[in-house]
């Protein structure tokens, strides 16, 4: 967040001028510590929160305390200004976002104050992430009992206002069953310490309940998850008049919260997870309340259309994934047992190794991103995402909630808390337009009459917030509803903390964020297949699930480095699609594709790809930030580095046309001089300018083929399909920058294949080439380079030219993926390059070859890039399809090979790129086989192609290697292999550890050599 005095003339909606906007900022300045943020991208950043509402802040503070907090309450009190707290954003309801101030509690009030082992409590304030906490309770056998699935980055503050549950509440029950105090500010600055007994209850609060006992007694449902309005039972005599529990569930709309006593609980030391397949949901949830009695942890349910395929789970349509606690394995184990004995199931699996419960607990987390998209692309939103009713009667609610969704023309999958009788769901409602807006309507007013002839409550996890409290009097009546207005009058007599949420609520299908877009697509470079082509729909599919804001990450995921390294909202993948969300609705943002703001928190995105796997919903923010500076720059100075770096192919096929790369060399090791090249090239000055190599991938390849005839993998006469090709065979069509035998046959599978020579490869680690060769060679392939003769005229790299004077005027061109000019916008020659690829690379898919291609990243963009630059162009998912990895080359072509025993643990990093677009399952098998031991880490180097040599992204750059990287280095043994298949990673490695990181392919290589040297 930033602390600038720029003030936008945008109101929010609250009818205060620019002057007074002004004077509050002023005053919020002088009155606070932390950071005040009344600029266009602090305001944009907190528009939304993981709901299908929008509301415009004035600013937006960041206490460092409770002094702070209470001076913000003063301030805005004087002026009538609202006040929202908020914490990870995630609420699915509306009720984080606010016109007001808001409040962030994650940049500084996040501490663990105090965890007592003897007691089972901890102290915690509002902005503490709930992984946090069970991370530091964890050695003592502890937990904090509630745990959404965004316990990543929810916060204790938003789990207590919204009454959080978690997938565990079967057992350990929802926030308010462990809270113990709470300390409040009210909006008129009382300090308040909350607890049983009237402990710290606001004046006028005991009479209010005492006058209303009856009702209170009467007037609520009898569910585990009744979240749904104001908790005033809790306030009853008989439940120990609890203050503090009475105030979880109330959306920010009593007090602030500062801080917290919370209870834990008792951690299991041994799990099971018992996996019960059923035939459809209905069921499932049928079957889900009568396990209830054996004490699972959880009973959560699913059905196939949110389950991904291969996703290892026993047979079925439907499934509860049952988890089980002991005191040892076995014991945990026998319990889950004894629950698929007792469950009438279509399959079943027990599962005990903690890995492989992870890998299917992350299907379930990951499912409130999944939902958001229906199988066939359709868009999906909240709304209606959590309806609980009993447990024994969620059945006979599916079923005729699945009849509801049929009347009204629409689709939903439900997934959830079974065992709470809780459902989750989205809906592919068209919140786009007028008609659909009304459906949305029409079926939630019906739905809630459904929910509350169940026994229901509207909420049952995520509170009401804007999308359910207008229906309230629906599930409790006028009369409960007019007691809750007269407590939050006892707590917030001025009603400034967070108007229009349970009370006196805002409609439903009012401040939707779909709204502001625009009513056309814009027009963009990318075709976005998986969007239809529309950049808003793209930008759309950020929901706020807020994924990319988890601060530390295992395995193999990489979202998002960047927020990682700086722990600021505007670089996560989430901010940066709020704030280009922002563009496109133009009334905060107002510059469109020439927005500072959008490219100062895109300047930070590593185009790591990260998100495109990571984030359930499936954003592509590398795309997206390609697509930004396609335009941004467009009839525009760019940055020198785009020319630099950007045209870095370009530079260095004439260093090496010209032969200068020796003196580049000399030159970039001058100091004075290498300084001055750094600072005109746009490049950090902390970096060391790479090496050229002194000869090229190619140069080497051809004297090769000079020296040993037929070597290359081609025979003798250069034939590629037939070994006695002859010159009268030949097309006009080059392999190798040779004229090349048209094939008498197609080329079998596992016989030629096409090594793609990348900038990378080419001209700064040839060596990376050189060993692939070797490589492939020795598992029985035929190698060859792509073609390099492009003629002047008439039909361009079809193989249908044959005259002597086509190929005697032929101009020489080399492939290339165009991921330097991707990465940096410049998306027209980008095209340009590719369009030039293709013609050179028709006569290789005509003939099927497959194309081995070493480098990720430049895979990565042939796989994606390519065909979503060049839709129209059929040759260019042609060429998307027949790339490989290095491994999946040797896997589906070789699958006989043997590689040679290496034997030895490994160390480094999966590129981001594989991890993200091309996947390393192969690669995993491949290093098995040859005895390399060990997992590579996740994340991303922090290199990442340009963007860590540009000019200011040096310390970020650094920060995302030392997030996993480097200490995966550092802590490998003398003898450990460092894996790392990227140029950027191995550079990355070398310059910032002094470590020489290799490419599989030259171990391999090297353990072949090694192996021939034994013989």
């Amino acid at each position: 967040m930033t602390d600038r005095a720029d003030v936008a003339g945008d109101t929010g909606g609250t009818g205060t001028g620019v002057t007074d906007v002004a004077a509050l900022a002023g005053a919020l300045r002088k009155a606070v510590r932390g950071e005040v943020g009344f600029d266009v991208t602090a305001r944009a950043l907190v528009t939304m929160d993981a709901s299908n509402y929008r509301r415009v802040p004035l600013g937006v503070v960041a206490p460092r305390d409770a002094d702070d907090v209470a001076a913000v309450l003063e301030v805005c009190r004087e002026r009538g200004v609202p006040v929202v707290a908020r914490g990870g954003g995630t609420s699915i309801a509306g009720q984080a976002t606010g016109t007001g101030v808001v409040l962030d509690f994650t940049r500084h009030m996040t501490a663990l104050v105090e965890l007592d082992p003897g007691s089972r409590t901890a102290v915690v304030q509002p902005g503490l992430v709930l992984d946090r906490l069970q991370e530091a309770a964890a050695p003592h056998g502890l937990r904090f009992g509630p745990d959404p699935s965004t316990h990543s980055r929810c916060t204790l503050g938003g789990m207590i206002g919204n009454n959080s549950c978690g997938s565990h509440s079967v057992a350990w029950g929802t926030t308010a069953d462990s809270v113990r105090e709470l300390s409040v500010i009210t909006a008129r600055g009382r300090r308040l310490r909350l607890g049983q007994g009237w402990a710290g209850a606001p004046d006028g609060l005991r009479e209010l309940a005492e006058g209303e006992l009856a009702r209170l007694r009467t007037g609520f449902p009898d569910l585990p998850r009744r979240i749904s309005g104001y908790a005033l039972d809790a306030l009853l005599p008989e439940k120990g008049a609890d203050v503090a529990r009475s105030f979880c569930g109330s959306e920010g709309t009593l007090g602030i919260l500062t801080e917290a006593v919370v209870r834990l609980v008792d951690s299991p030391r041994a799990r099971a997870l018992a996996v019960l397949a059923y035939a459809d949901e209905s069921a499932a949830a049928e079957a889900a309340a009568g396990l209830l009695p054996l004490g699972p942890l959880t009973v959560e349910g699913m059905a196939a259309d949110l389950v991904p395929a291969g996703a290892g789970l026993p047979t079925g349509g439907a499934w509860l994934f049952v988890e089980t606690g002991g005191e040892t394995a076995a014991e945990a184990r026998a319990r889950a047992e004894e629950i698929v004995r007792a469950a009438d199931v279509v399959d079943s699996l027990v599962v005990t190794d903690p890995a492989a419960q992870r890998s299917l607990w992350r299907i379930r987390e990951d499912a409130a991103g999944t939902a958001t998209r229906m199988p066939d692309g359709t868009e999906a939103w909240p709304g209606w995402e959590d309806c609980a009713v009993p447990p024994a009667r969620l059945g006979g609610y599916l079923r005729e909630f699945r009849a509801l969704l049929a009347a009204h023309q629409l689709r939903g999958t439900p997934y959830g808390h079974f065992g709470d009788g809780c459902i989750h769901v989205r809906v592919d409602f068209d919140l786009l337009t007028e008609a659909g807006v009304g459906r949305f309507r029409r079926f939630s007013e019906e739905l809630a009459d459904l929910v509350v002839a169940h026994g229901g409550s509207l909420s049952g996890e995520h509170g009401d917030g804007q999308a359910r409290a207008e229906l309230l009097p629906r599930m409790y009546g006028a009369d409960m509803v007019g007691l809750f207005e007269r407590a939050k009058a006892v707590w917030d007599p001025d009603d400034l903390l967070n108007p229009g949420m349970l009370v006196r609520p805002a409609r439903l299908d009012e401040n939707l964020r779909f709204s502001v877009l625009p009513r056309r697509p814009v027009d963009v470079a990318f075709a976005y297949p998986a969007d239809g082509g529309d950049f808003r729909a793209a930008v759309r599919r950020c929901v706020g699930v807020a994924k990319c804001r988890t601060t530390t990450v295992s395995g193999p995921a990489v979202m998002c480095p960047s927020f990682r390294a700086t722990g600021e909202e505007e670089h996560s993948t989430r901010g940066r699609a709020r704030l280009l969300h922002e563009m496109l609705a133009g009334d905060l943002v107002t510059d469109g594709w020439r927005s500072p703001e959008v490219l100062g928190a895109l300047d930070l995105c590593l185009s790591c790809k990260g998100c495109r796997s990571d984030c359930p919903a499936g954003v592509d923010m590398a795309t997206y930030k390609a697509e930004f500076l396609h335009h941004h720059y467009a009839d525009r100075r760019r940055p020198a580095a785009h020319h630099s770096m950007g045209r870095l192919p370009e530079w260095l096929r004439w260093a090496s046309r010209t032969r200068l790369a020796p003196l580049l060399n000399t030159l970039a090791a001058t100091r004075p001089l290498a300084g001055l090249g750094k600072h005109l090239a746009g490049i950090a000055p902390e970096r060391d300018i790479p090496r050229l190599a002194p000869q090229t991938f190619t140069g080497w390849w051809r004297k090769r083929k000079t020296a040993t005839p037929g070597a290359g993998g081609l025979p003798t006469g250069g034939a590629w399909g037939s070994p006695a090709g002859g010159a009268e065979d030949r097309p006009a069509s080059v392999l190798d920058g040779h004229p090349a035998p048209t094939p008498a046959r197609t080329p079998t599978p596992g016989d030629l294949v096409v090594l793609w020579p990348d900038t990378f490869t080419e001209h700064l680690a040839p060596s990376v080439g050189q060993a692939a060769v070797r490589v492939l060679e020795a598992a029985g392939l035929r190698v060859a380079l792509p073609p390099t003769l492009l003629p002047r005229k008439g039909a361009i790299g079809d193989g249908g030219t044959r005259s002597a004077a086509a190929l005697l005027t032929a101009r020489r061109a080399r492939v290339c993926c165009g991921l330097t000019y991707v990465s940096t916008g410049q998306l027209d020659r980008a095209r340009t390059v590719l369009r030039r690829t293709l013609d050179l690379m028709e006569p290789v898919l005509r003939a099927g070859v497959p194309v081995v291609v070493l480098e990720p990243s430049c895979a990565a963009a042939l796989r994606t890039d390519l065909p979503e630059l060049l839709p129209e162009d059929p040759r260019a998912a042609r060429l998307s399809a027949a790339v490989l990895t290095f491994a999946e080359t040797l896997e589906r072509h070789a699958p006989h090979w043997t590689p040679p025993a290496v034997d030895r643990p490994v160390a480094g990093q999966t590129h981001c790129h594989q991890h993200a677009v091309l996947g390393d399952a192969p690669d995993r098998r491949l290093r098995a086989a040859a005895g390399l031991t060990g997992e590579l880490s996740g994340g991303c180097c922090g290199l990442a192609g340009n963007f860590g040599f540009e000019k200011g992204h040096f310390e970020v750059s650094r920060a995302c290697a030392e997030d996993r990287l480097l200490p995966s280095v550092r802590q490998a043994s003398e003898d450990t292999v460092i894996l790392a298949d990227g140029f950027s990673c191995r550079t990355q490695l070398d310059q910032l550890a002094g470590v020489r990181g290799r490419h599989l392919a030259e171990v391999l290589a090297e353990a072949l050599d090694r192996a021939d040297g034994e013989r």
